[in-house]
């Protein structure tokens, strides 16, 4: 059950701003101490779409990347909160449980989304970059869904 006067899209969209503005400042700072500039990175992000081609397109491509990074946030939350109507301890943990899913949000992305998408390049890890990724994923996309769905649910 949600508090009085939302709905359920309002926790989704909400989620999926919160997590995707967090995902994305953190994504451009540590790409960008290894150097990526912020178009380049946007690029990257829309390659899932496009392949070589979003290298190309200057702005456009970055704005699609903005687009489709929210979209992907947008989605993980509606994930959870579909999950969190059937599982109360998703609620109930929602610590613990937030934490979990950013584990299970890189993983997804990075060994079934990217392999099946036309991302270009091969999906790699070094210690760095796992380490980092998880880190990135579970405080800044897991835990903040999950605590917005804990936050609006009764």
């Amino acid at each position: 059950m949600l508090k009085r006067g939302f709905r359920s899209y309002h926790v989704i969209l909400l989620a999926g701003l919160v997590a995707g503005v967090l995902d994305l400042t953190a994504a451009l700072v540590t790409n960008g101490l290894r150097g990526l500039k912020p178009v380049r990175l946007l690029q990257v992000i829309a390659s899932g779409l496009l392949g070589l081609d979003s290298y190309k397109g200057g702005l456009k491509t970055a704005a699609l990347g903005v687009v489709l990074h929210f979209l992907i946030a947008t989605a993980a939350a509606a994930v959870y909160y579909a999950a969190s109507r059937m599982l109360a301890f998703l609620v109930r943990q929602a610590i613990v449980s937030g934490l979990l899913f950013g584990i299970a949000v890189y993983f997804f992305m990075n060994l079934v989304v990217l392999p099946l998408s036309a991302f270009p390049h091969k999906v790699s890890f070094t210690l760095s970059t796992l380490i980092t990724g998880l880190i990135v994923h579970m405080l800044c996309v897991g835990l903040p869904i999950s605590l917005i769905v804990r936050r609006y649910s009764t």
